[in-house]
């Protein structure tokens, strides 16, 4: 069901006056002539856990993937505005956009650890990017990564196996370890759960509860009682547009935007 035609105005705190990790403002991004995200202004907090609501092609992911600047790599896509992560402009001309990555952690909807072993997963970004200087604080890396991702204990005795040999949730898992074993600023999360069975998302979102006292993560879910048990704001998109942004209780219990009411009953999406 189609969702009603109103104003598409932000309503709610886009805008923060402290604790800002992340600010943009008139973001749009454009595939060829087609608009995907429009005139989109919004704070996110440090260390917290914000999330991305929305019917699909709403523009979620689009904007998700604007932080690691991945729409760079997409054919004809084209973005405008100001994006910056701790006062800098990360669509400056002079940001190096493989470093940028570097410092902001993926994971994405499907698990997709490397055709390696365990330990070669997590060792691979911390190897590339020169962050020991030997094996013993490679080490280091590797099982301080695994411990944080909730994984070490399962797989102390297999880090030689193949990632691939692991259970979907476990697999999950051994990406964040991958992605965090480089220290990043930022931790991004495409539907991180929709390929994972109860059990595996509980842990998953425990994780990802804990990880937030170190992180600053943004994760991208359909799933609004996700959306409400792991982030302390959402956000709501609806056409391209940021129709409502803040505190979850309040966009979940008393949202201020119809559309968001709308969405959130069920009444389309």
């Amino acid at each position: 069901m189609r969702a009603p035609e109103e104003s598409l105005k932000t309503v709610g705190t886009p805008i923060l006056e402290k604790n800002v990790k992340i600010s943009c403002r008139d973001v749009n991004v454009y595939y060829g002539t087609k608009q995907a995200i429009k005139d989109l202004s919004v704070d996110i907090a440090e260390r917290e856990v914000t999330a991305f609501i929305g019917p699909s092609g709403c523009g979620k992911s689009t904007f998700l993937r604007c932080f690691n600047r991945m729409n760079d790599t997409i054919k004809d896509c084209k973005v405008t505005g100001e994006i910056i992560i701790d006062d800098e402009n990360i669509y400056d001309k002079k940001i190096d956009a493989v470093l940028l990555r570097a410092r902001i952690g993926m994971v994405f909807q499907k698990p997709n650890p490397f055709p390696k072993s365990i330990y070669q997963n997590v060792a691979y970004g911390p190897r590339i990017h020169g962050l020991a200087t030997n094996k013993a604080e490679l080490d280091d890396i590797v099982i301080g990564s695994l411990e944080k991702a909730g994984l070490f204990n399962e797989v102390k005795d297999q880090l030689e196996h193949p990632g691939t040999s692991l259970s979907g949730g476990q697999q999950q898992r051994l990406c964040i370890a991958r992605a965090i074993s480089v220290q990043p600023e930022l931790i991004l999360m495409d539907e991180p759960c929709s390929a994972l069975d109860p059990i595996a998302t509980g842990k998953i979102e425990e994780l990802i509860n804990e990880l937030r006292k170190n992180y600053t993560i943004i994760i991208v879910t359909h799933s609004m009682q996700q959306a409400a048990r792991v982030s302390q704001r959402t956000a709501f998109f609806h056409l391209g547009g940021l129709i409502e942004v803040g505190d979850t209780k309040k966009i979940f219990v008393n949202p201020e935007h119809r559309l968001t009411q709308d969405y959130i009953t069920g009444r389309y999406g």
